[in-house]
């Protein structure tokens, strides 16, 4: 692969990683149990952790690291600040917002994998695929638990 082009995946991954980071630190916020919100704050924290590994293997490349999320995820974050404020920040609602954004991470987590990326790559991307995966399902979960509860 190309070395603009495997710093150009690698930053579209730190936004990934920047967006889920916010999120998560947002949808924490408007949890209503402590645990999840100390769940939704150390899935922030990873995320963080990711953004900066990848930032790193930019940086090893020459490249100049993406350092914020981007547009789409700032636009997502709205709408979970506005669909929040007309659910009465419900967990319910809160966690489906969740998800979707977990839909958007596992989708270009995909994407990456589905390029030629050196072995060293590959292996980091890979592991915070399997993250995003395990980020998804247990959102997924605590959003099942919740609607369970609200019925």
């Amino acid at each position: 692969m190309e070395q603009k082009s495997l710093i150009n995946c690698l930053n579209d991954l730190i936004e990934t990683c920047k967006d889920g980071e916010y999120g998560f630190r947002s949808t924490g916020e408007h949890l209503h149990t402590a645990e999840m919100q100390r769940l939704f704050m150390a899935r922030a924290e990873e995320c963080k952790q990711a953004a900066a590994e990848l930032q790193a293997l930019v940086v090893q490349l020459g490249g100049n690291a993406q350092e914020r999320g981007s547009m789409s995820g700032a636009a997502h974050r709205g709408w979970v600040a506005v669909k929040g404020t007309l659910a009465g920040y419900s967990d319910v609602a809160m966690l489906e917002e969740a998800e979707r954004g977990e839909d958007v991470a596992i989708e270009r987590y995909r994407e990456a994998l589905a390029k030629d990326l050196p072995p060293d790559v590959r292996v980091v991307v890979e592991r915070q695929y399997e993250g995003a995966k395990r980020n998804h399902m247990q959102v997924r979960s605590l959003r099942d638990q919740a609607r369970a509860m609200a019925d």
